[in-house]
């Protein structure tokens, strides 16, 4: 006598069940906007640099030595920093990988962040310098004519504060002499209330000013 079929089981007491056509809970997890964790503003002002430097890498480099069990590889960067008002410096770093040479190029140049002279947007006088075979000279610029220069010379500059020049660029185009000899241009900038002092002529910057 054979047995009667069994009764399809019903869902347990006390117990959940999951369908396919169901959907998840949205509000147990993030509050059913569908949305990862959010950072805190705390988080956020951690990131950005608490003395107003900003970093920029101008050049990275690789270099290879053969040893005995093949090459070994390291890196340098070449790091330009400044607060875009009138602070800026600039650092080598080497390293076994790129985020190790772009950190010690970062410390390099904190450490050499010095003040520059600056005219509003543009720089007071022209200035030209050398460094090893790369030549650059830098001009003046009315208000709104914009960086006019190349990249290197570009984020040096503007890592400066300097809003409007003219640039030429002769010589060597090797990305590291072009980049400090635009830093030694801009360290030798003058201004004018700066050229009367240094030559002890006070009194005529009061007669310029009261004109």
């Amino acid at each position: 006598m054979s047995a009667a079929p069994a009764a399809p089981a019903g869902p347990a007491s006390g117990g959940t069940q999951s369908f396919g056509g169901d959907r998840p809970n949205r509000g147990y997890s993030d509050g059913g906007r569908g949305r990862g964790p959010r950072r805190s503003s705390r988080d956020q002002r951690d990131d950005e640099p608490k003395d107003g430097l900003i970093e920029k890498v101008i050049h990275i480099n690789r270099s290879s030595k053969v040893v005995k069990g093949g090459r070994r590889f390291s890196f340098s960067a070449l790091i330009v920093m400044g607060d875009k008002q009138g602070r800026v410096g600039m650092g080598m770093g080497k390293g076994a990988e790129v985020s190790e040479a772009i950190k010690k190029g970062g410390e390099n140049a904190r450490s050499r962040v010095a003040t520059v002279s600056l005219s509003a947007s543009t720089i007071p006088h022209e200035v030209y310098s050398e460094f090893g075979g790369a030549k650059v000279l830098l001009r003046p610029a009315s208000p709104g004519t914009g960086l006019i220069c190349g990249k290197t010379v570009r984020a040096v500059v503007e890592s400066a504060g300097v809003k409007d020049v003219l640039s030429k660029s002769l010589g060597s185009k090797n990305t590291s002499n072009v980049a400090k000899a635009t830093l030694n241009a801009l360290l030798s900038l003058r201004t004018r209330e700066q050229i009367l002092k240094a030559r002890g002529l006070e009194h005529r910057l009061t007669a310029i000013k009261t004109a």
